[in-house]
């Protein structure tokens, strides 16, 4: 079984999402069924919900929105990562309050949309430092030039799991490798950091990549974390902007070739249930 820990649904008519008026491929409802269907017939058995970035004010609502969607008789979703704002007063209310919630299994906060500065304030340290022995992680998502944001936190939080999104969100379309390429090794040096191999298609250029295209970038992660330290994300829709969630399976599958089953059965899903406790 194969389980996708990054699906992002989008229901317009549900929730307001603010930043899809700068993303006309996206601004349009990407719906569980439409996922599930595809998602299906890729092999994937189950799936976590990571926050689209909603307005604000609807982040419990989001919450609750997934929720009841996987209640549904073989529904995919088995928890959900939450949208937070560490960076704020109200996150240890609401940290308590997603605790006594087994359906939350981690937040996230994306980092490349808000000054560098957010993420060194001391209240946001202090929010992120305070998730320590809860049993809850925190997704970091960030550009390659902010990596070394990600380790400080990384660093003064050394009780709380990471996972760092996205492969570390290479430049892929230019082909520029550095500084991704060395901060990723120094990243990976974080035992408490786990890297997704998730999202990358997004960042090719939609019309020419091919399997080799993402090659060093997925096989350089995966050789910094180990096959002990990586799970596998769709990130659908976004990786519609790169072919699709079939596609990104397919080449998945083309990059593992090669692997041993243990090592692949670790990516696809064994680490993914330890992190969660799926």
């Amino acid at each position: 079984m194969i389980i996708d820990t990054h699906l992002h649904l989008i229901d317009r008519s549900a929730l307001a999402y603010p930043w899809l008026s700068g993303a006309p491929a996206l601004d349009r409802d990407f719906l569980y069924e439409t996922y599930a269907v595809e998602a299906r017939r890729c092999g994937i058995g189950a799936a976590l919900h990571m926050e689209v970035d909603v307005d604000v004010a609807e982040i419990e609502a989001e919450i609750n929105y997934v929720q009841t969607l996987s209640s549904h008789p073989e529904n995919l979703i088995t928890g959900a990562i939450a949208a937070c704002r560490p960076e704020e007063d109200g996150f240890a209310n609401r940290l308590e309050r997603q605790r006594a919630n087994p359906f939350v299994k981690g937040f996230r906060r994306v980092l490349h949309v808000v000054p560098d500065d957010v993420s060194e304030g001391a209240l946001f340290r202090e929010n992120i430092q305070g998730l320590g022995g809860t049993g809850l992680t925190f997704d970091l998502c960030v550009l390659p030039h902010q990596i070394p944001k990600a380790i400080t936190l990384a660093d003064l939080a050394p009780d709380v799991q990471f996972i760092l999104d996205h492969c570390g969100v290479p430049a892929i379309a230019s082909g520029a490798v550095q500084p991704w390429r060395d901060n990723m090794i120094e990243i990976a040096k974080r035992p408490n950091v786990t890297a997704k191999i998730s999202g990358v298609v997004a960042y090719a250029e939609a019309e020419s990549w091919s399997v080799e295209t993402l090659r060093p970038y997925v096989e350089h992660t995966i050789a910094q974390f180990g096959w002990d330290r990586v799970v596998w994300g769709s990130d659908w829709p976004v990786c519609t902007l790169g072919g699709g969630l079939s596609t990104w399976m397919a080449a998945t599958h083309a990059l593992l070739e090669g692997c041993s089953e243990t090592e692949r059965a670790k990516l696809l899903s064994g680490n993914a249930k330890k992190l969660w406790r799926l």
